[in-house]
């Protein structure tokens, strides 16, 4: 093994700028773009300013825990490899093909909403030519190079991150009336009817599902750890960088859109990326005079939606590589070509993403299902993060180990996995509580069927490898160093 490989086998060409860069562009796409309106809508402006900086601050700690262990073990598919190692082998398992299979599922969705927004100039070409191309395109892009994926990838954040900033800078200037006709809005909307509190409690609570959504992505600093050059700098200092951005562009974005379009405004209702024209950054531009908004807007979002379709082919591709290290999944999805790309895991990827497509026209009800079922992954995921990460930290302790050893620190622990832990179940359980005042089962199957499937996996390895919970002081916790590496090779 070469010395720019880690400890699986996968080639280190990720830049720390790249792993800066891809976590923060991760977790910023249609959730803030487009749906972010809703938010205000539903809680209004202080509810949903309360729910964002909330989840927020808990997907902070949750990083931090997650930063703890990837620069003492990093490596791709972090998350299975973790929940393998602290907690159970099933747990690794079901974690591992859950994060997969939603990544594979997303891929499918964000080109089918990839072609949508390509309506909004070409309106008479079928939709499938732009899906099968952004596919194509996300394919070629994986499949070249790490290098060149953390490149791309870097430059569509840039975009992204780009964007937000004009919109803040034209947004404040809107709000003090120096942009959008000469008339200071001012603060006035916060006080506009019921705001800035709408709906009490259960509102603020719809909107920390939305929140959290948006949020999503975060954790894809714990896949690049594996393939990162340096994780023990690059990924604290992307967590860092990605908590303070986060908060001020999702707290200020939100603040921007709340003080200049009213809660009741139709227009903040209903937002989708088929519908551009009423996103509010494109009305808060329009407001400040700038006629091109809509189009400029539709060429960010189409560019945030490949972004988030890349992001996701290289996030389900390394998960499946690593659990075939782990031996959650066929070795043949464990080698690497020439340039150190898991290929096989990419190909079984896409055709998996493809199929997911195409069942949009052969079996609509079908995709509805499938699409269900990677629903609720994400918030699963941050669970078993957090049960990992706690689970660590006291095995460390319980094995004679000081919290000095460790190259990064989570924060305030254990208030990150207990916020989390917390908060997640709480998203997870909110998700549709009225479809069960109704018993509507099939509505319920479709919101919740991620959780069945996932114990299901659990069960399922549980059952055929007779796997236990590892006792505190069996737990594998030995930090991977560059002596390990090399003495691997």
């Amino acid at each position: 093994m070469s010395d720019d490989k880690n400890s699986n086998g996968v080639k280190r060409k990720l830049k720390t700028r790249h792993v800066s860069m891809i976590s923060l562009g991760g977790s910023i796409g249609t959730g803030l773009f487009v749906t972010s309106g809703s938010t205000v809508s539903q809680a209004g402006p202080g509810g949903a300013l309360v729910a964002y900086i909330l989840m927020g601050l808990m997907v902070y700690f949750l990083m931090t825990s997650l930063g703890e262990m990837a620069t003492n073990t990093p490596v791709s598919g972090s998350f299975a490899e973790y929940a393998g190692k602290y907690v159970d082998p099933a747990l690794g398992f079901a974690m591992g093909w859950n994060y997969w299979f939603n990544w594979a599922i997303t891929v499918a969705v964000d080109i089918s909403t990839a072609a949508l927004v390509m309506k909004f100039w070409m309106p008479n070409v079928p939709s499938w030519i732009f899906s099968g191309g952004v596919l194509i395109l996300i394919f070629l892009i994986n499949a070249a190079s790490v290098g060149a994926f953390g490149e791309i990838e870097y430059w569509m954040s840039l975009i992204k991150v780009a964007t937000i900033i004009i919109f803040l800078i034209v947004g404040v200037l809107t709000i003090f009336g120096i942009m959008g006709g000469g008339t200071a809005v001012g603060l006035s909307n916060f006080t506009y009817k019921q705001a800035p509190f709408v709906g009490g409690i259960p509102a603020m609570l719809s909107v920390f599902v939305v929140a959290g959504f948006s949020f999503q992505g975060t954790e894809l600093v714990g896949i690049t750890a594996g393939e990162s050059d340096d994780p023990k700098h690059s990924v604290p200092k992307a967590i860092s960088e990605v908590f303070w951005r986060i908060i001020l562009f999702y707290i200020l974005a939100i603040f921007v859109i709340a003080a200049l379009i009213p809660y009741t405004s139709p227009n903040l209702l209903g937002s989708s990326a088929s519908d551009i024209a009423i996103s509010p950054f494109t009305l808060v531009f329009k407001r400040a005079g700038l006629a091109a908004a809509a189009g400029i807007m539709n060429a960010v979002i189409l560019v945030s939606v490949i972004s988030s379709a890349n992001s996701g082919m290289y996030a389900s591709t390394r998960m499946l590589y690593s659990m075939s290290d782990g031996d959650f999944a066929p070795r043949r999805f464990g080698k690497t070509n020439g340039r150190g790309v898991p290929f096989a895991s990419l190909v079984i990827t896409t055709v998996i993403a493809l199929a997911t497509f195409i069942t949009s026209f052969a079996g609509p009800e079908i995709y509805l299902w499938l699409v269900a079922a990677s629903g609720l992954t994400g918030f699963i995921a941050w669970v078993g993060i957090a049960i990992s990460h706690f689970r660590f930290r006291r095995a460390f302790v319980k094995q004679g180990h000081s919290i000095d050893e460790l190259s990064y620190h989570a924060k305030l622990f254990p208030i990150g996995p207990v916020l989390t832990l917390i908060l997640c179940i709480l998203i997870i359980v909110g998700q549709d509580l009225s479809a069960f005042s109704n018993f509507n089962w099939k509505e319920i199957g479709i919101t919740y069927i991620s959780v069945p499937l996932v114990l299901i996996l659990y069960i399922f390895y549980k059952v055929k490898n007779h796997t236990k919970l590892i006792p505190l002081d069996q737990v594998d916790v030995k930090p991977v160093s560059k002596q390990t590496i090399d003495s691997e090779k």
